[in-house]
Formats: structure tokens, C-alpha cells, sequence
């Protein structure tokens, strides 16, 4: 079989591997797998059936294969445990670092997880559970127990040899927690610093006062936190400020990809894949979406209800009709810019659920303000089509509806964090179904007081 080149189209590839793992020309496949790079491999793998992945996993040098087993999504990592041989999944686990086994465990069933550990060396097996015992969502969960750390009273040079000593199975080496006697954080120090200095300084003339995250913190704001503070690793304490390990920051921005992914895909109405797209199957993509969906259809049954309620109103004033997509439309997107600007908002931290009246009293003003700018806009189109009472009410809906849909939108979210729910749960598609029914009540109602029907 004649392979392309790798330069060529990364879907011309995976097809041409596609074929020469259906014909079974191994020795071929072999040969054009050392010719692409580990982010090709893991494209190439990406858009593979578990079964095809699996096989081209198989014929990868034992260190390219560990690169790519690393690198790739934990739920592509267990649909590879699935169909490997047990010898060869208890290899790639003890490679693993601790925090990393311990996304895989989060996705592999409890048994086959179980025998997973029970095969690691005692050492291993001791840093991957001190990893695991704590909560599901906590910072704890995604820390490494592997670090190079120093005392107060060690000099620069003495630092410098533990660190080599180390250098092979810390996590980072940039980042350097200083601990007391009874393993306190009291300081932190850069291995550059170590490196500027002379060899007979005291780290206690050289480490700043550290920032840390609690254990039991969530995972998601002590990410962020890392991540603006720009530090290579944030340290990890107990309750005592005993220090059980590192965020670095890999992986503090990898929690966030996975976050910000996860919101995206609730705003949009479907659950996250947590794969590659073209790696789903299917039947993973119906059940993403087919919950929301009937979720929304459910909640759509309150426009269908109000709609009915004021049949009478529309059959009298039968213009009123052509305006309800604008007008349920406006108020959706009102409801989901505001929704999206606070969600943010609590994830960078500005905003919490006590400042829940601060934000419905300025998200009032602002659709207010929005309000006014259509609704003026919207009486002197409608005024000039059809009549100045259309147009007036147009107008005051539009006022109305912004008012309403920006005040809702911003305070769901709130709500959500307040009762220990994804504020991405309440936003985009919920939001919009709801303002939709409130939006065509006070339409409605002022329709009726406007015109005398």
C-alpha cells in the first residue's frame, strides 16, 4: 500500500490508516506512524473508532506511546484501557504522574480502577490515594504530591543539590515551597533566585511570602488564581497550612479548558462531550442534547399557555401577532447577554451570590436604558406602519421586556451558585424560555391597556 505524505490534509491520513488497519498491513502502518509528530498522532487519533485507535496505539514505540497516552482527553484514555491488554494498561498507569492517574480513575469504572491501583508500587499506590481521598471537585483531587521542597535555613547551594536530586520525579523544579520543621508553608522561592544567588545564602534572605490554595478549595478558583497570578505551580495545604502538594500551571489551565468547556456547551443546551468530536460516537451526541432538548420543549408549553390565555386579545387586535418574534426574541437575547456577562463575572471572581441585589439593581438600569433606546425606536417604526397606539405599544413593550430579561438574566446565575448549582445550568437556553412566557404577559398586558381591548 502506498501511504500520502504527512504534510497532506490530517483527514487524508487518518483515512489512509483507516484502510491499512482494515486491510491489516501492519509493517506499512508502522512506517507511516514514525513519520508524523506527537500533536499529528494525536489529531490522527482523535478522529479514529476506539477499536482503529487502539490498534495504531499498539504499533507506537513503547516512549512515543506513553507521550501520546499522556496527552490525551481522560475519556479517550479509558476507551484505549478498554480494548488494551491488561499487562500493557498497567504499564501506561504506573507511568502515569499521580494527578494524572487520577483523571483516568475519575473515568474508568470503580472496579477496573481498583485493580488498577492495587497494581502500582506501594510508593505510587501511597501518592496516587493521598490524591484521591479528597472531594470529587476539589483542587486537592488535581494536585501532585510530587514537589521539591527546602527549609528556611537551607542555603542556595544546598537547594540546588536537592533539586537535581529530585529532577526527576518532581512535577516542577520551578517553584519551590519552603517548609518549617513541622512542613508549614512559610515561604516560596523561584529556582531562578536559587540560581542568582550565592551559594551560601539562606533561603530565608531569599523566599517571599507564598500564596496557596486549601485543599478542599475548588479546583476552578484556585486554577484561576494560578493562572493570574502567572505562577509555574501554586502550593496546596491542609486546614493547618501543612503543605500536601502543587497546582502547576498545566494543569491549572487545563481545569479551566475544561470548565470553560463545559459552560459553552450548557449556555448552548447540550452537555459536554469531553472528547475529541469526530471520537464520539453518535449515540453520545443524542444523549448530550436530547435531555436539554426536552427540557426546553417542556418549558416552551409556558409560551404555548400564555399564548392561549390571550387568544381573545389577538383575535380583536390580529397586528399584535406579526411582533411576538421580535419581541421574544429581544427579550432572549437581553436575558442571555446578561446571563453571559455575570457567569463570567463569577467565575473571575467580581462577583458573588451576596452581591445579588447589586447586580439586579444594575442590570435593572441597564435594560432599562436598552429598553428606551429600542422601545423609541421600535413606537416610531411601528407608529408609522400601522398606527401610533401599535407603535406605543411596541414601545413600552420593548422597555418592559429589556427591564425584565436583563434582571433575570443577571440574577439566575447568582442563584445557581447560591444553591451549589452550574450557573451555566441557568443560562442561555433556560433563560430564554422563561423570559419568552414573561416577555408575552406583559406584552400582552399592555397591549390590553394601551388599545382598551
Amino acid at each position: 500500500m502506498t501511504f500520502q505524505d504527512p504534510a497532506v490534509d490530517l483527514d487524508v491520513t487518518a483515512q489512509t490508516i483507516s484502510r491499512a488497519i482494515a486491510e491489516r498491513d501492519l509493517t506499512g502502518l508502522a512506517r507511516q506512524l514514525g513519520t508524523l509528530d506527537l500533536s499529528q498522532i494525536l489529531d490522527i487519533g482523535g478522529r479514529l473508532e476506539d477499536r482503529q485507535r487502539a490498534v495504531m496505539f499498539r504499533l507506537l514505540p513503547k516512549d512515543r506511546a506513553l507521550e501520546v497516552f499522556e496527552r490525551l482527553d481522560p475519556a479517550l484514555q479509558r476507551e484505549l484501557v478498554h480494548d488494551l491488554q491488561g499487562g500493557e494498561v498497567a504499564e501506561l498507569f504506573a507511568a502515569l504522574e499521580p494527578d494524572d492517574r487520577v483523571w483516568l480513575l475519575d473515568e474508568l469504572p470503580a472496579a477496573l480502577a481498583t485493580r488498577l491501583l492495587r497494581g502500582l508500587p506501594d510508593h505510587e499506590r501511597a501518592l496516587t490515594a493521598s490524591v484521591l481521598g479528597y472531594p470529587q471537585h476539589s483542587v486537592g483531587r488535581r494536585m501532585s504530591p510530587a514537589y521539591v521542597s527546602a527549609r528556611p535555613e537551607h542555603t542556595a547551594g544546598q537547594t540546588l543539590e536537592r533539586v537535581r536530586a529530585r529532577i526527576d520525579d518532581a512535577e516542577t523544579i520551578y517553584t519551590i515551597p519552603v517548609l518549617d520543621a513541622t512542613r508549614h508553608l512559610v515561604g516560596i522561592i523561584s529556582l531562578r533566585d536559587v540560581l542568582r544567588a550565592e551559594s551560601s545564602t539562606a533561603l530565608e534572605q531569599l523566599m517571599v511570602d507564598p500564596h496557596s490554595a486549601l485543599a478542599t478549595e475548588d479546583a476552578e478558583l484556585a486554577a484561576r488564581r494560578c493562572a493570574e497570578l502567572r505562577m509555574p505551580a501554586l502550593p496546596v495545604v491542609d486546614a493547618e497550612q501543612r503543605l500536601v502538594g502543587i497546582l502547576t500551571l498545566d494543569d491549572a489551565v487545563r481545569i479551566l479548558e475544561r470548565e470553560e468547556d463545559e459552560d459553552s456547551a450548557r449556555q448552548g443546551g447540550v452537555e459536554p462531550l469531553r472528547r475529541p468530536y469526530l471520537a464520539t460516537p453518535v449515540r453520545s451526541l443524542v444523549r448530550s442534547r436530547i435531555v436539554w432538548l426536552l427540557v426546553l420543549a417542556v418549558g416552551a408549553t409556558l409560551t404555548v399557555q400564555v399564548l392561549d390565555a390571550f387568544e381573545a386579545t389577538l383575535e380583536q387586535v390580529t397586528v399584535l401577532a406579526l411582533f411576538v418574534p421580535l419581541l421574544i426574541g429581544t427579550g432572549g437575547n437581553t436575558g442571555n447577554q446578561a446571563a453571559t456577562t455575570v457567569t463570567r463575572a463569577l467565575a473571575l471572581g467580581d462577583v458573588g451570590p451576596r452581591d445579588v441585589l447589586r447586580v439586579l439593581a444594575r442590570e435593572l438600569r441597564v435594560g432599562l436604558l436598552m429598553g428606551l433606546l429600542l422601545g423609541v425606536l421600535g413606537a416610531v417604526i411601528a407608529g408609522l406602519l400601522y398606527s401610533p397606539g401599535i407603535g406605543l405599544v411596541i414601545g413600552l413593550t420593548l422597555v418592559g421586556i429589556c427591564a425584565v430579561a436583563a434582571t433575570i438574566g443577571g440574577v439566575m446565575p447568582l442563584v445557581a451558585r447560591a444553591v451549589r448549582v452550574d450557573p451555566a445550568v441557568f443560562s442561555n437556553p433556560f433563560i430564554s424560555t422563561f423570559v419568552d412566557a414573561t416577555g408575552l404577559v406583559v406584552y400582552f398586558v399592555i397591549a390590553r391597556a394601551v388599545l382598551g381591548i
